[in-house]
């Protein structure tokens, strides 16, 4: 079959980035709308261009997808697409999973049915015990959201559509329409219930499936849980997908943290959900994200949390690079209150990284994800947080306790300043090897001027061995709490009080250091005449 190509190569349409025809026609949508790669193992929209609108075909620009299936689907390149989709062996397509000895038992006598192209035979909000096994042609999957259809699928020979419904019982998350006739077996949820209770592998094959096809990066379909409406994906991790939501009575603002349901089916992940959702509900501080609520339905696990307006600290490294010293110094003191907290509680996190940390409006921390947090001196060998957060001694099966977690807020510290990790651009192996028997860097050797309370205290909670770290929290945070006094009154946090934060980094010569203070100096009065504030930090 060749090469696999991307639309724009195959039409030679010059209107990809770079191409000859952009200044003229501007760039492809296909082209630059990430949202749609891996869809047909394509880049951007690059292998479902039918289902852009704006992409140039018979030297036109086209309209949407509706306006052009038709042609599209008589185009040489679609054609080459579905042959090469038919045939490629993808972990996704369902009759390559299925054993040929056993497809025999599941296909017996199942219904065929043939579809018309342009059918719509799956509906976005209908509840159904039906799913198609595709035989012959292709169909494509809508989102109909805020009164707008957004192609978010494509499925052809091998695979099956409607299975969500039927393994897990909620209701379609999107329209599904044929692109062209086809030949499809149907089944049941009875029959293929007889048929999984008899091969697991069936069973963990399309909830892995299922969990693919939630994880869009392309608009998602309302989705009802219980008293909650969960409307887009804010976030994802490698046990679950959260997502912005409201409380559909009260109107108030929720994250909803759904398990993915092939975790759902492992007993370790699941009993550690449960876990994160019981200890957080313990939890009242104001540096802790609260727990609002927890449903149980289709095959899965939902946590409802209150809804957090900010931007964790892994965030605000790649957008500032680094954090002033003093800023730091708070959002670290924060961290150490929230430890504290949960330690008179019993409990340390485990997996303390700039990720779980978010930044709300007014420089105000949240701690987040306690997914991996287990009672102090747990003697647990699993670990499940990022190696160059973890202290030495947990990699040699000794159990966690405040201790760890300090050494990890150490690594953060340091991260916050330098901007980078303590041993960047080394192997997984050669990093652990770091850990366990070298001491970080000096974080002064990178960041100049770093005020000596906080140097000394990265330096302490990062030691190797655990005797030579602070023995708990609140010796940390009394060394950090001298720089608080001097802690800037404005927020570093760019959505708070409305305002928009604009970096800028400058590069002067030491003999003109005097002319560009005098610069400085007259911007800034014109920033406060506009109600803004300039902070200016020297290296």
């Amino acid at each position: 079959m060749g090469k696999k190509l991307d639309c724009w190569k195959f039409m030679n349409c010059g209107r990809a980035p770079g191409g000859d025809n952009v200044s003229e026609l501007g760039l492809c949508p296909a082209a630059t709308d990430d949202s749609f790669t891996g869809i047909n193992s394509g880049i951007c929209g690059g292998r479902f261009c039918w289902a852009v609108a704006g992409t140039l075909c018979g030297g036109e620009v086209q309209g949407t997808f509706a306006e052009k299936r038709d042609s599209c689907v008589n185009c040489d390149f679609y054609k080459r697409v579905q042959a090469e989709q038919g045939t490629i062996n993808l972990r996704t397509k369902f009759l390559r999973f299925v054993n040929p000895y056993s497809q025999g038992a599941l296909f017996d006598d199942l219904p065929q049915e043939h579809i018309r192209s342009g059918e719509r035979f799956i509906t976005q909000g209908e509840a159904r015990d039906t799913a198609y096994i595709i035989q012959r042609g292709a169909c494509i999957e809508l989102v109909e959201k805020h009164g707008m259809i957004h192609p978010v699928g494509h499925r052809g020979e091998g695979d099956i559509v409607g299975m969500i419904s039927v393994l897990t019982g909620e209701p379609s998350t999107f329209h599904v329409e044929a692109e062209t006739d086809m030949d499809v077996w149907t089944i049941n949820k009875a029959r293929f219930d007889a048929t999984s209770q008899n091969d697991s592998d069936l069973l963990t094959f399309l909830t892995e499936l299922i969990s693919d096809r939630f994880d869009s990066t392309r608009p998602t379909a309302d989705r009802t849980i219980g008293k909650y409406v969960a409307t887009d994906i804010i976030g994802r991790g490698g046990y679950s997908i959260v997502y912005k939501g409201v409380h559909e009575l009260l109107r108030m603002p929720v994250a909803i943290k759904m398990m993915r349901h092939d975790m759902a089916t492992r007993p370790l992940f699941l009993d550690n959900f449960h876990n994160e959702a019981r200890i957080i509900a313990g939890l009242n501080h104001e540096n802790i994200i609260r727990v609002l609520d927890i449903e149980e339905r289709y095959r899965t696990v939902f946590i409802i949390m209150e809804y957090l307006e900010g931007e964790s600290l892994y965030g605000m490294i790649k957008r500032l690079k680094s954090i002033p010293p003093l800023l730091a110094a708070g959002f670290i003191s924060q961290v150490c209150t929230a430890l504290d907290y949960a330690a008179s509680k019993g409990l340390i996190h485990r997996d303390i990284n700039p990720k779980n940390i978010i930044v709300m409006p007014g420089d105000r921390i949240k701690l987040i994800d306690f997914g991996m947090a287990c009672p102090a001196g747990t003697d647990d060998l699993h670990f499940g947080g990022e190696t160059v957060y973890a202290a030495p001694e947990l990699f040699d099966g000794e159990p966690a306790d405040e201790r760890s977690d300090i050494f990890s807020l150490g690594i953060t510290a340091y991260e916050l300043l330098t901007g980078e990790k303590p041993f960047p651009n080394v192997s997984p192996l050669e990093l652990l090897k770091l850990i366990k028997t070298r001491d970080i860097p000096d974080p002064a050797q990178k960041v100049k001027n770093l005020p000596e309370p906080l140097r000394k205290s990265i330096l302490k909670a990062c030691r190797r061995n655990p005797l030579e770290r602070y023995q708990n929290i609140k010796e940390m945070a009394e060394d950090i709490a001298p720089l608080l006094n001097v802690m800037p009154s404005h927020p570093l946090n760019s959505e708070s009080s409305g305002m928009k934060k604009i970096t800028l980094f400058l590069d002067i010569g030491n003999h003109r250091e005097a002319e560009f203070d005098g610069a400085l100096a007259a911007f800034n009065r014109k920033v406060k005449k506009l109600g803004g504030h300039l902070t200016i930090e020297k290296e």
